[in-house]
């Protein structure tokens, strides 16, 4: 069977800390997959390398049979990876509109130095996206002025300006009250639905959020994987009640 992604033998230490042990992992396009896992647990560390951003001491990542373990962030970014961040990176001073406008600019490969960002296409595709995450009422404010929650779905909605076969999101709904986290998830995976094939990979803590949104959960415990599977199954497993959700400890 051949994955979109596929990580192999992936191997990560940091000093005496292993960050990463024998990872194994393939995923098919279109599949919506939650990361779980306690703090340290090795979650960040495997996105950090799928991007780039960490190069793993053995083993090899594949996105749609190429490798991409030796590449840099961009040229990842270029094959169609894409990322939000726990803390949105935004321009405080842009308008909502401005940076997914300048978003756009870094993903178009079309683009040279001297095309304008504010191209009629640009805009429209822009647009599009704005109104799929519940934004346009925000369009021309200053992200500076707008609340965490919204933030975080603009980050989200700058991330597919470019159109990726692979997004991954880094918990999404950290920071935001228990009234607004379960409609801006939905907000989020019914814009996703929108987006044909796009390969989803989110870390999060809330278990309610994995169970309702997640088709698939990889748990981590000490840089292994303790449990691959549907999110009923792999959350009742022995390991995950017992290092995730604390469950058994609790018993």
């Amino acid at each position: 069977m051949s994955f979109m992604l596929e990580a192999k033998g992936l191997e990560k230490r940091f000093g005496a800390v292993v960050a990463a042990s024998a990872i194994n992992i393939g995923i098919s396009a279109g599949e919506r997959v939650s990361l779980i896992g306690s703090n340290g647990a090795g979650k960040t560390t495997f996105v950090n390398m799928i991007t780039g951003y960490l190069k793993p001491d053995e083993g090899r990542i594949t996105l749609d049979g190429r490798d991409i373990t030796p590449l840099d962030p961009r040229a990842i970014t270029r094959l169609g990876v894409a990322r939000s961040f726990q803390i949105p990176q935004l321009y405080g001073d842009l308008t909502v509109l401005d940076n997914m406008l300048v978003a756009n600019a870094c993903h178009d490969q079309r683009l040279s130095f001297w095309q304008p960002a504010r191209r009629t296409s640009a805009i429209a595709r822009a647009d599009v996206l704005l109104e799929r995450f519940r934004l346009s009422e925000h369009r021309e404010r200053r992200v500076a002025e707008l609340p965490g929650g919204v933030r975080k779905l603009l980050d989200i909605a700058m991330a597919l300006t470019g159109h990726p076969k692979l997004l991954l999101l880094d918990e999404p709904t950290s920071g935001v009250s228990a009234e607004e986290k379960f409609p801006m998830m939905d907000t989020i995976m019914a814009a996703l639905g929108q987006e044909k094939g796009t390969t989803v990979l989110f870390v999060e803590h809330d278990m309610d959020i994995v169970e309702r949104h997640a088709g698939r959960v990889i748990a981590f415990y000490a840089g292994r994987i303790i449990a691959d599977d549907r999110p009923a199954i792999a959350l009742a497993t022995d390991d995950v009640r017992r290092y995730v959700t604390g469950e058994l400890l609790q018993e």
